[in-house]
């Protein structure tokens, strides 16, 4: 696993042995940041079950201001502090080692995400968890996304109950990218 693009380029990242995490694929992951690329200069990143940090890094190597990283499993968070110091980002970076429903408690009212990313463990509904809080939180700025990557399998059919809009969802073999807003944004153009 490597940084694609930006001020990081090319440099490996270190992930953890076994199966307690997944680590997005490179051509998953630039396909994402493809994506999303335009408006990540100076945003502010939230990736949670950040495993061993790759999206957020990132996210800061492609121009990010800060990115915040929550991660429950030690040895992953390692993984994480260690790639930041790899990547010379860890002063646009915080980490917090907390499941995450706490952390998101512990951030509410501290700042705003433009972009929320998650990749939970999969078939466990924890994306639905998360989502239900975000739906009344104010952790997602005005404008902001929120990326979930889930088994092709995930059902996101409560989106609406929960007071959210799909915007798109993008397949890959064997997982998906689902981009996420509050319900009722007004459109600019």
């Amino acid at each position: 696993m490597r940084v694609i693009a930006g001020s990081a380029k090319r440099l490996q990242l270190k992930t953890l042995d076994g199966m307690d995490t997944r680590p997005t694929t490179d051509r998953i992951k630039e396909t994402l940041f493809n994506m999303i690329a335009p408006y990540l200069y100076d945003c502010i990143f939230l990736d949670l079950f950040a495993g061993s940090g790759g999206i957020g890094i990132e996210a800061l190597s492609r121009g990010a201001m800060e990115a915040v990283f929550v991660e429950k499993n030690p040895k992953a968070m390692a993984c994480v502090k260690e790639n930041l110091k790899r990547t010379e980002l860890a002063h646009k970076a915080a980490t917090m080692s907390a499941d995450v429903m706490t952390a998101l408690y512990k951030l509410e009212g501290d700042k705003q995400f433009d972009f929320i990313f998650m990749d939970p463990p999969y078939g466990k509904l924890l994306e639905k968890k998360v989502l239900g809080y975000l739906a009344e939180s104010e952790l997602l700025a005005d404008e902001g996304v929120i990326i979930v990557e889930a088994s092709k399998e995930t059902e996101f059919d409560y989106l609406e109950d929960l007071g959210f809009t799909l915007l798109k969802t993008k397949e890959y073999k064997t997982n998906k990218h689902v981009f996420i807003e509050p319900a009722g944004r007004k459109e600019i153009c």
